[in-house]
């Protein structure tokens, strides 16, 4: 039973009595999950039978059975239920992308833990290898991203995104390796375990994630990025943006400290492509 669809009433199939109980219930979910059939009844303006008779057309066996199931509703979160979506035109569509982007830049720095994030750098500058570890989605974008910007310096790094693989290789994990994992929301309980086989292993442990987290406590440095995410569940996650500038500013610190060899290599790359496709030197350094 999808009730949130029953209770929308798209098809226009409740009477004006269940219209009525039907918005009550998705503007006040509270009220509704914490009242008795009576409380309800008389803010609606009907009677307890009414309520009852409601309930059972949902698909529910009664008022009780209809409050437990609009308190599920709840808890996988109401922003599902009623997204906000302040932007529909393509206008407004992008300038909320960049206003979102651009916000969760502002905050992710003012928040930045410059420590944690120097400790991250030379770990990974100095590491004789680095295992980086996602799992889906957006964490597995920033694991390929890290690995993306660090073969370019010299460094040898593998990411991986399945949680078995990324379990074997960190019992596999030998002396001189570094572990890196992504985790946006931190809860994410086969990346836990494989950071804590690394260090059972030896291995120094750097995660971006939320602070506080599972995640977070399983680590040795953390680069913690908490952002909020409103309501509008249509709009990309914004914290990408963040956590992408993270990487880029781990690179950068890499590159920096050992500028020798990260030219050595950058100038490998280069020549390759400008011999190959790009006889303009200042193009892109590879796609």
């Amino acid at each position: 039973m999808d009730l949130f669809q029953a209770l929308s009433d798209e098809e226009g199939r409740l009477s004006g009595l269940d219209r009525r109980l039907a918005r009550i219930a998705l503007e006040d979910v509270d009220f509704v999950t914490n009242a008795s059939i009576g409380t309800l009844a008389e803010r609606a303006g009907v009677s307890p039978p009414t309520v009852t008779r409601f309930c059972r057309r949902l698909g529910c066996k009664g008022f009780p059975d209809f409050k437990v199931q609009l308190a599920k509703l709840a808890y996988v979160g109401l922003r599902y239920v009623k997204p906000d979506v302040p932007a529909e035109t393509p206008g407004e569509v992008a300038r909320d992308i960049v206003a979102k982007a651009q916000n969760a830049l502002f905050q992710m720095h003012s928040q930045l833990d410059l420590a944690a994030l120097e400790t991250a750098a030379r770990l990974l500058g100095g590491a004789a290898f680095i295992q980086a570890f996602g799992a889906s989605g957006n964490s597995a974008m920033i694991v390929n991203e890290l690995h993306n910007r660090l073969f370019r310096l010299g460094c040898r790094i593998h990411a991986s995104n399945d949680h078995n693989m990324n379990a074997m290789l960190a019992a596999a994990v030998q002396p001189g390796t570094v572990v890196f994992g992504s985790s946006f929301t931190g809860r994410d309980p086969a990346l836990v375990h494989c950071l804590e086989l690394a260090r059972r292993h030896g291995a120094p442990t750097i995660v971006i994630t939320q602070s506080g987290s599972p995640v977070a406590a399983a680590a040795d440095v953390v680069i913690a990025v908490d952002l909020p995410e409103g309501r509008n569940v249509f709009r990309p996650s914004a914290t990408r943006y963040a956590c992408l500038a993270v990487i880029d500013m781990l690179a950068n610190l890499v590159a920096y400290a050992d500028r020798s060899k990260s030219l050595k290599t950058l100038r490998a790359i280069k020549e390759e492509l400008v011999s190959r496709r790009d006889g303009d030197d200042r193009q892109l350094l590879g796609d």
